[in-house]
């Protein structure tokens, strides 16, 4: 570690050597702000260079690829540069869903479609695995991250979409662990959007997480169920 550390500052100082005075004030002021940046304004004022050559120099270290301009979308209409060796914080970019600056709205949709259909075909998912699958479908060109399902899923269940719920480990829930956090689709075709409720939509049937076991003789059966003859009393 010290001997990249040593060779950092040794690139750093032959960098340097090869500026005018003027340049090498601005690189190195750029280049300790890191994946922060500085906007054009602060260089001038921590600087006291005149504009000129503040401009020229700017354009000077970019041409050597020193420097680039990069979007704050916290004030897109300031320039806005770091050092080329770093990639900007998400404070500077926004995160995982801008491009360039601005909120990636279809690739947020593609992937609330994609979450929504996968959670419909295996009726109750995890968030772990609506991102394993969306990792090895190969739907997206780039690989999602965890926090990127997350907010998805959440969104989902503030959209009223899904719904957040917990295992019984009965029926539907039968591959996930007792009291795992899971989801399940709210409409019945797994399309977003409104849509018009079924038959089954009013009965407790449909949302029962152990339909699947219920039987007219069994334990579990719509004769011995309290919730199915509260609906029939109604």
């Amino acid at each position: 570690q010290s001997s990249t550390l040593k060779r950092k500052r040794q690139d750093l100082a032959s960098v340097s050597e090869s500026l005018t005075d003027g340049e090498r004030v601005l690189y190195n002021l750029i280049h300790n702000k890191k994946d922060m940046g500085i906007w054009t304004g602060d260089m001038k004022r921590e600087t006291n260079l005149p504009d000129s050559i503040v401009k020229k120099s700017l354009k000077l270290l970019q041409s050597k690829n020193l420097i680039k301009e990069v979007v704050n979308i916290q004030n897109k209409g300031r320039k806005h540069y770091m050092a080329a060796e770093f990639e900007p914080s998400k404070e500077i970019t926004g995160g995982d869903w801008y491009t360039q600056g601005s909120l990636d709205t279809e690739f947020i949709n593609l992937v609330k479609d994609v979450c929504l259909k996968y959670i419909f075909r295996q009726k109750v998912a995890t968030r772990d695995g609506v991102l394993e699958w969306s990792r090895k479908s190969g739907v997206f060109t780039v690989e999602v991250t965890t926090q990127q399902i997350d907010e998805i899923l959440r969104a989902l269940v503030l959209d009223d979409e899904i719904l957040e719920v917990k295992s019984t480990g009965f029926g539907d829930f039968s591959s996930v662990p007792v009291g795992r956090i899971c989801y399940r689709c709210k409409s019945k075709s797994g399309n977003r959007g409104e849509q018009k409720p079924g038959a089954m939509a009013s009965i407790p049937c449909g949302v029962c997480p152990r339909i699947n076991s219920c039987t007219p003789d069994g334990i579990i059966s719509p004769r011995t169920c309290v919730y199915f003859q509260k609906w029939l009393d109604f």
